[in-house]
């Protein structure tokens, strides 16, 4: 479990000083056509194309202990059978933009741009960061996680500077009832407990000149 920690500020003066390996999970013709088809019947919009313009950044953990299994919950385009909590809100299968490993090594999953199926009501705008742990719901994320989130989450508000929010996925129905929230269907919920309230107390406390959870 971490503690509450604060970094030195100087630690992360330079926001390039790491590195993001492209480890891209299958997103072909077939996971776009589902991903509109999600879109479409979720939030209402046909869209061309399923480009977003991020204004939060969400934080996950996968729940399994392994970078290798939590890669492969994230390969396929279809949503796999042991998902009865949501597979009635689509069979497009969950994934997020970056995958974050045990040592701290970041993962990009797919186009930064697109959209990806990580959070109920506010995937249209928003980033996903999954972090390898969690498994049984245990807060054992590690420093070196803790780090590589503080770099990419600054690193991201520098590219987009469209993003307002970083919150834990736990968070995520504080924005019903905001202009951010788009889900149709009112009995599409589920509970969250990732990245876990510690990892996120510290998260937050290494950031500036970003806004967390309407709620928090």
């Amino acid at each position: 479990m971490l503690k509450f920690i604060l970094l030195p500020f100087l630690l992360f003066n330079s926001i390039f000083a790491f590195e993001i390996k492209d480890t891209p999970i299958n997103f072909g013709k077939l996971r776009i056509e589902l991903t509109k088809s999600y879109i479409n019947e979720h939030y209402g919009f046909k869209p061309k194309d399923i480009t977003i313009t991020p204004k939060i950044i969400v934080i996950h953990y996968t729940g399994i202990n392994s970078f290798e299994k939590s890669l492969e919950r994230f390969t396929p385009a279809l949503l796999l059978s042991d998902r009865p909590d949501i597979s009635g809100a689509g069979v497009v299968n969950v994934s997020a933009h970056f995958l974050v490993d045990i040592d701290g090594t970041i993962h990009q999953l797919m186009p930064v741009d697109y959209m990806a199926r990580h959070v109920i009501g506010l995937n249209y705008s928003s980033i996903g960061i999954e972090n390898v742990g969690g498994e049984n719901h245990k807060q054992n994320l590690t420093i070196e996680q803790l780090i590589s989130n503080i770099k990419l989450v600054k690193y991201l508000k520098k590219e987009f500077n469209t993003i307002e929010y970083v919150v834990g996925h736990y968070e995520y129905r504080c924005f019903e009832g905001t202009k951010l929230w788009l889900e149709n269907n009112n009995a599409y919920r589920t509970k969250k407990r990732d990245p876990g309230e510690n990892f996120m107390r510290d998260l937050k406390a290494n950031l500036k000149n970003i806004k967390f959870a309407p709620c928090d």
